[in-house]
């Protein structure tokens, strides 16, 4: 029993002394360089005040810089927990105010066959949601693409967009800001494909309107309104335009009521002018239909007897302009009315159909008149030759029919006459002369028929159609008497004369008429 009770005070004893030295080594282990300055008896409540001294500041370290984020998430938290997304803001008490703004990254290109247009847009929307307000330091909460889906966003869509796109890349280019007075900004950029009808009644001196309209697809005007902000619209200029024919000119905007089925509806609309530049149409369509007009005027002074330079040259200049005219609509819309171009392309291509017409008139009536008398040397050979009497005497009276009509002539006003001349050169081809005359007065009696050989007026009556030829003792009617009289072998001086006025006078009027509607 004895030695039990020794062992048991052994233990106690080890105990108290390893209770008792155990904070001093402690102590001395962590601060073994103040054991030299400061006394033993004052080490254990300077040890108790350091450790207090390191544990504080570490607490509130890792506290400040974490305080911010479970603020937020609390706000979010807060605001969103009794949120439903699918109702709108002011839901059976008003309707809700969408302010819109847009700025544009780029226009174009502008497509005249398909007559659609390019946009690239930032589009800003405005709105005031109740249910989102909080009371806190925080001014607004920046939400990404992500958190779009949480909250009520209107349906807005563009009414006549043929194709839309929405960049995700890197991240969906879509942003949230809550104001802490309710107040929400939703940022969306889009590229938009969107139809522009072209009215080309004018091209190439042609301008245009080409709109992008959008409303809400579901909330009638009673439900949801939207109204500009001081129709403010960002264009930068100095981006990258495509509009490769056009000059932007300009903007526009236009609010209206539209009904459907569905409702009325608030349809907001912006217009981008612009108009087409002038140059590109002008170096590829306008300079070549007038030089190849001015170059069918070259078989003007072609002889006339040169048949195969003349008609290819003709053929050549009408197939140049129906090929110009081809080319012109390939790019083109197929639209039914004739254009400004049309109507200047076709009316080069009559002049260049009626030089070629020209000569075929020209050199039929050459050949009628040749076919008349044929072989006239035979018929109608020099007076010294060796011809029969009858030729002779042929001869002798239409020289003398010819002096009396000169005579004649003389007592009469002067007007241009035109008769058949037996030239006495050695091949005796018969041409018509047109000579100045004045006509009989009503009291001269008529002067006998030989003034105009049976021959001469036959062959006037049938070549010049009662037109050409106005030689008083020809047949044919009073009328005839006092007109113009035109010289069949003079065609060709004319043209030369008739073409370039005529197509003069017609640019002045075209470029006037065009240019100032």
């Amino acid at each position: 029993m004895l030695p039990k009770v020794l062992v048991i005070l052994l233990n106690l004893s080890l105990i108290l002394q390893s209770r008792v030295l155990g904070p001093p080594a402690v102590v001395e282990n962590e601060t073994p360089a103040q054991d030299a300055v400061v006394y033993g008896p004052q080490l254990p409540p300077v040890g108790r005040k350091l450790l207090s001294e390191e544990t504080k500041p570490v607490v509130m370290k890792t506290g400040r810089p974490s305080g911010k984020l479970p603020e937020a998430s609390r706000i979010l938290n807060t605001i969103l927990s009794n949120y439903d997304h699918k109702l709108r803001p002011g839901i059976g008490k008003k309707t809700t105010v969408v302010t819109v703004e847009v700025s544009v990254n780029s226009l174009g290109p502008l497509s005249i066959l398909d007559m659609e247009y390019t946009i690239d847009i930032i589009f800003y929307q405005t709105w005031y949601d109740e249910r989102l307000r909080y009371n806190n330091t925080f001014e607004t909460l920046v939400l990404n693409g992500n958190m779009v889906s949480q909250l009520w966003i209107p349906d807005t869509f563009f009414r006549n967009s043929k194709r839309t796109q929405e960049h995700e890349i890197t991240m969906p280019n879509q942003m949230v800001r809550i104001h802490k007075d309710g107040k929400v900004l939703y940022t969306i950029r889009m590229t938009i494909d969107a139809g522009c009808s072209l009215h080309m009644l004018k091209f190439p001196m042609d301008s245009h309107s080409c709109p992008l309209s959008f409303s809400s697809f579901s909330y009638s005007k009673s439900e949801m309104i939207y109204q500009w902000a001081n129709f403010k619209l960002e264009i930068n200029e100095k981006n990258s335009w495509k509009l490769f024919q056009f000059y932007f000119t300009g903007v526009s905007n236009k609010t209206e009521i539209v009904s459907t089925p569905a409702g009325d509806f608030v349809v907001m609309t912006f217009f981008f002018n612009v108009s087409r530049r002038f140059g590109y149409v002008a170096f590829q369509n306008y300079v070549p239909s007038s030089v190849t007009t001015m170059l069918s005027w070259v078989s003007f002074w072609i002889k006339k007897d040169s048949a195969p330079a003349r008609t290819s040259l003709g053929i050549t200049s009408v197939l140049t302009m129906t090929t110009l005219g081809t080319f012109s609509r390939k790019n083109f819309p197929r639209v039914s009315y004739i254009t400004a171009l049309d109507f200047y392309i076709a009316i080069c291509f009559v002049f260049c159909f009626c030089a070629l017409l020209e000569f075929a008139v020209l050199n039929f009536l050459t050949y009628n008149q040749s076919k008349a008398h044929a072989s006239p040397k035979l018929r109608y050979p020099p007076i010294g030759g060796r011809a029969n009497a009858r030729t002779r005497a042929r001869a002798r009276t239409r020289a003398r029919a010819r002096a009396r009509a000169r005579a004649h002539a003389r007592q009469q006003q002067e007007v241009f006459v035109c008769e058949i001349v037996t030239s006495e050169g050695s091949d005796g081809e018969e041409r018509p002369s047109c000579s100045a005359q004045r006509p009989r007065s009503p009291g001269t009696p008529q002067g006998p028929r030989s003034l105009c050989s049976k021959l001469a007026c036959y062959e006037c009556w049938k070549a010049f159609k009662k037109y050409f030829c106005m030689v008083p003792d020809c047949q044919g009617s009073t009328w005839q008497q006092g007109r113009l009289r035109i010289h069949l072998y003079r065609l060709d001086d004319y043209s030369r004369v008739l073409f370039p006025l005529t197509f003069f006078f017609f640019n002045v009027l075209y470029w006037l008429v065009c240019l100032n509607l």
